[in-house]
C-alpha cells in the first residue's frame, strides 16, 4: 500500500516549487491523495481491515490539515492544487 520510489519521485517533481523542494505542502497533498487512493482500493477488497481504516482517516485528517494551512496561506495555491487533484471544495 505504500508509495513506490518512482511515483513518490514523480510527484515531487510535478508538484515541487523549486529545486530540491520535497516539503512543501502541495507535494504532503499530492502524496497523501496518492495513498489515500491506494488505501481505498485496498479498503473496497478489504472491507474488515480496521487497521487500515485508521490509516486512511489520519490520513484524510492530515491532508485536511494541509490543506486549510494552505487555504490560509496563500489561497492562489490552495485552488491550483484543489484543481489539480481533482478534490471537493
Amino acid at each position: 500500500m505504500a508509495l513506490t520510489a518512482d511515483e513518490k519521485q514523480d510527484l515531487i517533481t510535478k508538484y515541487s516549487q523549486a529545486k530540491g523542494d520535497t516539503g512543501s505542502p502541495e507535494i504532503q497533498v499530492a502524496l497523501l491523495s496518492k495513498e489515500v487512493e491506494k488505501l481505498q482500493g485496498h479498503l473496497a477488497e478489504n472491507k474488515h481491515d480496521s487497521p487500515a481504516k485508521r490509516g486512511l482517516l489520519s490520513k484524510l485528517a492530515k491532508r485536511r490539515r494541509l490543506l486549510r494551512y494552505l487555504s490560509s496561506r496563500n489561497p492562489e495555491r490552495y485552488t491550483k492544487i484543489i484543481k489539480d487533484l481533482g478534490l471537493k471544495k
